[in-house]
């Protein structure tokens, strides 16, 4: 069975946590990619950004729905939710709009679970690791191709 290391892109196109969203824009326009990791000044993974990332800036502020009974006020839905919304809407450099707990993978990570891990939790970029060390990167793209080959 294919693993990660067969079919992982060695050539990792990486964006720092530092730069602009407008460079993060301009990255995955030129390369045609859906997304990338986000490493930090030590050159450590810190999370993962896409195309939906910069999407979720341009959506509409949600406002949670409250009710008010006896003077108080309840929130139907998390309060915190809007906040980090709102943050994310805002955001000017990658850190602000980055998913700071990626999902990762191994070398030895099999296809089928790459692709299970991909649908069932709508991730589309996921970081090969060794260790500590990023070694690759796999895309929608990758799993697509797999099945012509």
């Amino acid at each position: 069975m294919l693993t990660a290391r067969d079919i992982m892109n060695r050539e990792v196109i990486t964006i720092t946590d530092e730069a602009t969203v407008k460079e993060l824009a301009r990255i995955l326009s030129i390369h045609q990619i859906g997304g990338v990791p986000v490493i930090n000044d030590k050159g450590k993974l810190v999370g993962v950004v896409t195309e939906s990332d910069l999407i979720y800036q341009t959506k509409k502020v949600h406002i949670p729905t409250v009710i008010t009974i006896l003077d108080s006020v309840f929130y139907l839905e998390n309060p915190d939710k809007m906040e980090e919304e709102m943050k994310k809407m805002a955001g000017i450099k990658v850190k602000d709009i980055l998913t700071s707990v990626p999902i990762t993978v191994t070398e030895d990570t099999p296809l089928d679970e790459i692709a299970t891990i991909m649908a069932e939790k709508s991730v589309h970029t996921l970081p090969v690791m060794n260790k500590e060390t990023l070694v690759g990167v796999i895309g929608k793209k990758d799993i697509i191709r797999t099945l012509i080959d």
